[in-house]
C-alpha cells in the first residue's frame, strides 16, 4: 500500500507518534479487494457460495465491512510506513492507534499511532572520570569467621534425648490458638527446622522453647512490640502451641590438620587450609572491588547523559523481576507470592514502585554500556574465549573441551564474548580513571554492601 504522507514526532520517554495519510483511491482499492474476498467465501441463504453479490453483503454487513476495511488499511499502511524508519517499534508492545480516526471511503484517511522506540542519546565523554572506593583489608577475624563456617559445614548432626539448648537444631510443629483454645485455620506449620538462638521462625519464640525435649509440647503467649518486623503481629498478643518432634546437636570438628584433610586432599595441614582461605577471600575481594569500580564508573557516566527509558521496556524488566522473585521464593502462582508479601507488610504495587527506579537505572546502565562497547569496537578473539573457558575448567571437574561443547550446545558462547568485551572496555577506562579513597570499610560490610 502506498503512503501519501508520513510525519514522525518525538514524544517523552522515547515514545514516537507516527501520523500516516492514505489516499482515497487506495482506500477504495483496498475495500473493493476485501469485499470481493468476502463475497467468494460468504454463505447467505438464497445464494450459492462464491456467488453472493457485493451489494447484498454491503446491505447486510455495511458497518462491519467498513470497520474491517479500516483495520486492514491501518495494518498495511503501518507495515509500509515502518519499513524505512530509523527508530522502529520495540518488541515489548504493539503500536497503539491514537483515538478513533474517521474513516470514509471517498476521503483521504489520516491516522496516528504511538509506539516505544529504542532510546537515542549522546555518548558521554570518557575523560576526567573520578570515583571513590573504600579501602578494604582482610583481617584475622575474617579468616577465623571463614574457618568457623568450614567447621559448621563439616559438623556431624546427631539426635539427642535431652533438653534443647541454644545452638541445637529443633524440628517442631506449631499453630496459633484462638481464645477458646481451638486451632486457627491457616496458621499451622509442620516439621519446621531451625537453629535455636537465630530466631529464624516467624514468632521468634526460640528462648521460650529452650529446654524442651523431643515429644514435648508447650503453649506460648507472646506480645509483640509495635515495631515488630512482621506488621501483621506488631502490637498484638498471640497464643502459639508448639510441639517438638526432634532435637539435634551439632558436633563440631576441631580446627586441626585432620579437618583440613577432610575438606580437601589438597591440604595436608591446618596452615594449608588457612592459606587457602586467605587466598579465597583475597580473590573474592578483588572481584568485588573490580565490580564496585565498574559500577562507580557507570554511575558517573550516567550523570553525564540522559537516557529516556520507554515505559514498555521498564514494564517488561519489572515483570521479569517479579517472575525471578517467584522462583526465588519457590512459589508457582501469583496469589501465593502476593500472600507471602502481605505477611511482610508489602503489596505487589509497593514492590513494583520500589523496583521502578532500580530497574530504570539498570536498563540505562546496560544500554549505555552496550553503546560504549559498540563505539569503541571492543570484541573478543577465539583465543581469548578458549582462555576464558580454560580458566573456568581449572575450577571444575570438566575439561575445557567439555565446557566449550556445553556452551556451544546451548548457544551461550556469545555471553563469554560479551564478558570479554566488557572487561576490555573497563580495563581501558580504569587506566585513566582517578580513584580516590572514600574511607575504611571492613571486609564483611563491603561484601554485604556489594552483594
Amino acid at each position: 500500500m502506498e503512503i501519501a504522507e508520513k510525519r514522525i514526532e518525538e514524544l517523552e520517554l522515547s515514545r514516537i507518534r507516527m501520523t500516516i495519510t492514505v489516499r482515497a483511491q487506495d482506500l477504495r482499492s483496498e475495500y473493493d479487494a476485501m469485499i470481493n474476498e468476502y463475497a467468494k467465501q460468504a454463505r447467505i441463504d438464497g445464494f450459492r457460495k462464491g456467488h453472493v453479490p457485493v451489494s447484498v453483503l454491503e446491505r447486510k454487513f455495511g458497518p462491519s465491512l467498513k470497520t474491517d476495511a479500516k483495520a486492514r488499511v491501518v495494518e498495511k499502511a503501518l507495515e509500509t510506513a515502518l519499513k524505512d524508519v530509523s527508530r522502529p517499534p520495540l518488541a515489548y508492545e504493539m503500536p497503539e492507534l491514537e483515538n478513533d480516526p474517521s474513516f470514509e471511503l471517498d476521503s483521504d484517511f489520516t491516522f496516528s499511532v504511538n509506539y516505544d522506540a529504542f532510546p537515542v542519546f549522546e555518548l558521554p565523554s570518557l575523560d576526567g572520570i573520578e570515583i571513590e572506593i573504600p579501602t578494604v583489608a582482610i583481617t584475622q577475624e575474617d579468616i577465623d569467621r571463614e574457618l568457623e563456617d568450614i567447621r559448621q559445614r563439616n559438623a556431624i548432626v546427631v539426635e539427642k534425648d535431652r533438653p534443647s539448648e541454644i545452638g541445637d537444631i529443633v524440628i517442631a510443629s506449631f499453630v496459633e490458638l484462638a481464645e477458646d483454645g481451638s486451632e486457627i485455620s491457616g496458621t499451622s506449620r509442620q516439621d519446621f527446622s531451625f537453629e535455636l538462638g537465630k530466631n529464624l521462625n516467624i514468632y521468634k519464640f526460640d528462648d521460650e522453647i529452650v529446654g524442651l525435649k523431643a515429644g514435648d509440647e508447650k503453649t506460648i503467649v507472646k506480645t509483640f512490640p509495635d515495631d515488630f518486623e512482621y506488621p501483621e503481629y506488631a502490637g498484638k498478643t498471640v497464643t502459639i502451641k508448639v510441639s517438638v518432634s526432634k532435637v539435634k546437636h551439632q558436633d563440631l570438628p576441631d580446627l586441626d590438620d585432620e579437618l583440613a584433610q577432610d575438606v580437601s586432599e589438597k591440604y595436608k595441614t591446618l596452615d594449608d587450609l588457612k592459606e587457602a582461605v586467605r587466598a579465597h577471600l583475597t580473590e573474592n575481594l578483588q572481584t568485588r572491588l573490580r565490580k564496585a569500580k565498574e559500577h562507580a564508573i557507570m554511575d558517573e557516566l550516567l550523570k553525564k547523559t540522559k537516557i529516556s527509558i520507554p515505559r514498555s521496556m521498564l514494564a517488561t524488566e519489572i515483570a521479569m523481576r517479579w517472575e525471578s522473585l517467584k522462583q526465588q521464593m519457590g512459589v508457582d502462582s501469583e496469589e501465593h507470592l502476593e500472600m507471602l508479601l502481605e505477611m511482610s507488610g508489602k503489596t505487589r504495587e509497593q514492590i513494583y514502585n520500589e523496583w521502578g527506579p532500580l530497574a530504570e537505572k539498570a536498563l540505562a546502565t546496560n544500554i549505555l554500556l552496550d553503546k560504549l562497547i559498540e563505539a569503541g569496537s571492543y570484541t573478543s578473539t577465539d583465543e581469548e574465549v578458549d582462555a576464558e573457558i580454560a580458566k573456568e575448567a581449572s575450577h571444575s571437574t570438566m575439561s575445557p573441551a567439555e565446557i566449550k561443547t556445553e556452551y556451544e550446545k546451548h548457544g551461550t558462547i556469545k555471553y563469554i564474548k560479551e564478558d570479554i568485551a566488557i572487561r576490555k572496555f573497563f580495563d581501558d577506562i580504569l587506566s585513566s580513571t582517578t580513584i580516590k579513597e572514600s574511607g575504611q570499610m571492613s571486609y564483611l560490610d563491603f561484601m554485604k554492601k556489594n552483594d
